[in-house]
């Protein structure tokens, strides 16, 4: 039995419930002489019965309001999750529960179930149009993030397949986030990946750009980039698509809310292949209490699925981690203002930087540019980007021809 999960088409659901209850219980001639006892006791025990199901239900099937309050801390993420929209009974008692499936081999045979991980959910961390991720920790104090997806694309048994297989890939690479387990049902898609504490270079930007400091420092940010180099650059490598399988050498939702960072700031990349398993859809508020500040519009990004829109998005992602936007005015607006820029007659990253770092960030200003090119034949290919990177590393200054 897949788990129930619940609907709000009809406005009034006690109603419809009352009248099952009325049409259950046994009808009684108007003309009766004198009420049996017994008949009588035992219609209370089942209405009794029947009222706490009706209930337990109203309270399962009625949504409950939003609070007027901001929950939440500065940076814009949500305390929010799934337990606050389902009733404990309801999880406890109508949903029946499934394990799920995890990827790999599972050293030392851990095991989680849905309950557990609804139980564990402790805030939302973000939502997309693919769907919403959520913090979830668990007894054992392993955390985990979990991202449910509003709409699958491919049916129960070809989702565990490719989840199976992203996970196969994602483990190879140190620059990936790896892929835990997934549980496909009929009302509920999920995949659990590694959790980071620093959260998403998203959280960072925004939060700093909201208390008007810098969250990181220049090379904070260099070696971000780079990361996220390294790992567009081992899917780009992988085999193109043959057939009906999956395109393996393209992520497909390259971002700075995917791009993960570790206690040592180093990144890693997630969401590999979840466009081709979940479907885009709307985002709506059905599941969040404040949306979060975000660095950059969902819109500003290519969402083709090919080598070159992965280019496209990171070059967006630099643009974002160099001066705070990426949306067609300010690229405009950077190209027509270039020179001026590097004579520093014009003021363009949102940190102070001076001497070698200037020189580097205005390097990294160039390859942005290369990448966001409107002529998509035009733009470099991930191994010249990462080599230029790591030539800006060491500081080998030379004519950017890509």
């Amino acid at each position: 039995m897949d788990s129930i999960f619940v609907s709000y088409a009809n406005p009034s659901p006690k109603l419809s419930i009352q009248a099952g209850v009325d049409s259950m219980l046994p009808m009684t001639k108007s003309k009766s002489k004198q009420p049996n006892t017994q008949q009588t006791k035992h219609h209370s025990s089942l209405f009794l019965l029947l009222s706490q199901v009706l209930n337990m239900l109203t309270r399962a099937f009625t949504k409950p309001r939003k609070s007027n309050t901001k929950d939440g801390d500065q940076n814009g993420s949500r305390s929010g999750s799934l337990n606050e929209y389902y009733d404990d009974d309801f999880i406890v008692g109508v949903m029946d529960d499934r394990p799920l499936i995890f990827c790999g081999e599972n050293i030392g045979g851990s095991k989680l179930s849905l309950k557990e991980v609804l139980r564990a959910s402790v805030g939302v961390m973000g939502e997309s149009r693919l769907g919403m991720t959520e913090k979830v920790v668990l007894l054992n104090a392993k955390v985990y993030a979990v991202k449910r997806f509003k709409k699958a694309s491919v049916g129960r048994s070809e989702f565990g397949r490719r989840v199976d297989r992203l996970a196969q890939v994602s483990s190879k690479s140190e620059y990936l986030v790896p892929i835990t387990a997934y549980l496909y049902s009929k009302r509920i898609k999920i995949v659990v990946s590694d959790y980071y504490p620093m959260g998403s270079l998203a959280d960072l930007l925004s939060g700093g750009r909201e208390h008007d400091h810098t969250a990181l420092d220049w090379n904070q940010r260099l070696m971000i980039a780079l990361d996220i180099a390294k790992a567009i650059a081992f899917i780009h490598t992988q085999s193109p698509r043959r057939g009906k399988n999956m395109h393996m050498n393209v992520h497909g939702d390259i971002k700075s809310s995917n791009v993960m960072i570790n206690i040592d700031f180093t990144a890693r990349l997630l969401g590999y292949g979840f466009t081709q398993i979940a479907e885009r859809i709307e985002v709506s508020d059905t599941w969040q209490h404040e949306p979060p500040p975000l660095t950059t519009n969902d819109s500003l990004y290519c969402e083709n699925l090919c080598q070159k829109c992965d280019i496209y998005n990171f070059g967006i992602l630099l643009m974002d981690m160099l001066g705070g936007s990426g949306d067609d005015d300010f690229q405009n607006w950077t190209q027509e203002k270039k020179q001026d820029i590097k004579d520093g007659d014009v003021e363009f990253f949102e940190f102070i930087m001076e001497g070698k770092e200037r020189k580097q960030a205005l390097m990294v200003l160039d390859i942005a540019l290369a990448c966001i090119n409107k002529s998509a034949d035009d733009r470099p290919s991930i191994e010249q980007i990462l080599l230029f990177l790591e030539d800006v590393l060491i500081e080998k200054q030379f004519p950017l021809d890509l």
